[in-house]
């Protein structure tokens, strides 16, 4: 009885030491639990800004250069290019160039856009056409490449047709036309369709962009309709005109050697002689005169 006793007691020792140790050992291997953190909101992507029309040439600026100063000018941001002479020249010569800063120094809104042109595009014009314009025909062709006011390059679609340039508005004659569709911009006068190839130079008031072809007017291709003929009256005669001379009635002779000549003339058979006539009637009378005696 105590043997048994003492047995139970040995083995419900041994079940908890081995409960125990399997307790700690589990424990032990278990990581410890993290708390769990509460869900963060995914962060907004900023919005996203309007995708140019126009592409960039290297080293271009973008929309996001600050407002033009005092000190820019258009003449040393043409030259960087290093394409534009031509276009230069012309602005100087015509002093456009002048008007150009002026404007851009007393300009609070607004602003310029110029597609200006370069010394590829100038020669492919027929040799010697800038030659044949007078200074006020290449003064009407540079303010045709200045649109009167700012377009970003993502902006060119919010343009109205026809777009009013510096050269004024003719219409039929000094028309420019931009229509923007997949991702580019093509410009029309009605006599050179083009494309505007990359942005020169850019800020808040100023975009110069270079253009495929010169933008040449209608109005310099206009030839002018000769008014219709009307018909012509017969002038009208004048009093001091001398007065025709009223033909002499033909006297029975000379009608009878018209018509004998006539006859002379058209048969040639037979020939009469006027004065054998004469004497014919003569004769004639003699012998009545005889015959009656």
């Amino acid at each position: 009885m105590l043997n048994n006793h003492s047995l139970l007691s040995f083995s419900l020792t041994l079940l908890v030491s081995i409960f125990l140790y399997s307790s700690t050992t589990l424990a032990q291997l278990s990581p410890a639990a993290t708390p769990l953190k509460p869900p963060q909101p995914a962060p907004t992507p900023p919005a996203a800004s309007p995708k140019p029309l126009v592409p960039s040439l290297p080293d271009s600026p973008s929309d996001s250069t600050p407002d033009t100063t005092p000190s820019v000018d258009i003449v040393a941001i043409l030259r960087r290019a290093k394409s534009f002479n031509i276009f230069i020249r012309l602005m100087k010569t015509t002093q456009l160039i002048n008007q150009l800063n002026a404007q851009l120094l007393t300009t609070k809104s607004g602003g310029l856009t110029i597609l200006a042109a370069d010394d590829s595009a100038f020669s492919e014009l027929k040799a010697g056409f800038l030659n044949s314009l007078s200074d006020g025909q290449k003064l009407e062709l540079l303010q045709f490449h200045v649109i009167s006011e700012y377009v970003s390059s993502s902006n060119f679609d919010t343009l109205t047709n026809p777009v009013r340039t510096l050269a004024g508005a003719k219409p039929g004659k000094v028309e420019l036309n931009v229509v923007s569709y997949g991702g580019s911009v093509n410009i029309s006068t009605g006599e050179v369709n083009t494309t505007i190839n990359g942005i020169v130079y850019t800020d808040k008031h100023l975009a110069i962009y270079k253009v495929g072809k010169v933008l040449l007017p209608m109005d310099f291709f206009a030839v002018a309709k000769a008014p219709a003929k009307s018909p012509s009256l017969a002038p009208e005669p004048s009093a001091n005109a001398p007065k025709a001379h009223k033909e002499k009635p033909l006297s029975p002779d000379s009608s009878e050697s018209s018509q004998v000549n006539a006859a002379k003339d058209s048969s040639g058979a037979v020939k009469i002689n006027v004065y054998g006539k004469w004497a014919s009637l003569v004769l004639g009378v003699l012998i009545v005169t005889v015959l009656s005696s």
